[in-house]
């Protein structure tokens, strides 16, 4: 564990920075740091289902995606240091909860300690535990996972490298998204869902439709049809972009929400390929779904 991040490489940007001195290229140190933890109604039905995800939202990010939505915790640093200890006592209480699974939403920095956590708990989980991710991960991390994680959430947000570069500064992206999730999609088997509806195992693939950028979102959709089997995934092709204030003007195109027409003719295609999954009304590009960072159920009972 002490070697993960004294010269960490658990992401594809391979800092090698020893994070007990400073902050690796995920803008975080060796302690665990979250900004919330809640039961969460708005990720897909199957995951949310009737009482919420119990979802874990740590701070940092491995990438740096200028339109970033959670830009307070993945490049400012929100949150509150804790323990293993209290992780550990989170996952549980989010199970007393009611929590339908517990959901860790960008944690490949802190693995070795969210591995650490599910060794001294998975025994007492009755619910599975989902790793959402934004997709640009490292195959050989996502393989310490396994037996560890039921449901895999990632994003596949580029093919082209160009665009990646641009506006995630991973030019890499596609080659290391499309690796990470064949390795999830082989890790956790066909999809298996309980009596109610709840998914227990598998893969739901995330793609966020950007403007101006239905073309490449409609490369993603082949690769998924023809690289990736169908009784082992599902896909949800998300409309909810939404152009904030502190977007650079470098990047006009940017500051305008999806159209009908750019989000339509991506989910059709999808169709057309024989995918199956969620949409989205494109109604949902709105701020008010979008988390508030409060520190929500970390600090109670600290």
């Amino acid at each position: 564990m002490l070697a993960d991040y004294t010269a960490c490489r658990l992401c594809p940007r391979k800092c090698g920075i020893n994070r007990y001195e400073t902050a690796g290229f995920c803008g975080m140190g060796a302690e665990i740091k979250a900004a919330k933890a809640t039961l969460h109604q708005w990720e897909e039905p199957c995951i949310s289902c009737e009482n919420g995800a119990g979802t874990v939202f740590f701070s940092g990010c491995s990438l740096r995606c200028v339109y970033c939505q959670n830009t307070q915790i993945s490049a400012e640093g929100f949150g509150e240091i804790i323990t293993n200890e209290r992780l550990n006592d989170i996952f549980l209480e989010l199970q007393d909860k009611g929590a339908e699974n517990i959901e860790l939403v960008t944690p490949t920095h802190f693995i070795p300690d969210i591995i650490s956590a599910l060794d001294h708990v998975k025994h007492r989980l009755e619910i599975p535990v989902v790793y959402n991710c934004g997709g640009y991960e490292l195959t050989e991390t996502i393989k310490r996972l396994n037996g560890y994680i039921d449901v895999y959430l990632p994003d596949i947000k580029y093919f082209s490298s160009e665009i990646s570069t641009k506006y995630s500064k991973a030019s890499d992206y596609f080659e290391y998204a499309s690796a990470a999730v064949t390795e999830m999609i082989n890790q956790v088997g066909i999809l298996q869902y309980s009596e109610s509806g709840k998914l227990l195992k598998g893969t739901i693939i995330r793609h966020l439709v950007l403007p101006n950028c239905r073309h490449d979102s409609m490369k993603i959709m082949d690769w998924i049809a023809e690289k990736t089997p169908a009784d082992s995934r599902l896909v949800s092709i998300m409309s909810q972009y939404t152009p904030f204030d502190f977007i650079s003007d470098d990047y006009p195109e940017l500051k305008r929400r999806v159209t009908k027409m750019e989000y339509n003719s991506v989910v059709r295609y999808a169709e057309n390929l024989g995918i199956r999954g969620f949409t989205q009304d494109i109604s949902s590009a709105r701020e008010e779904y979008l988390p508030l960072f409060d520190l929500e159920g970390i600090l109670d009972n600290a």
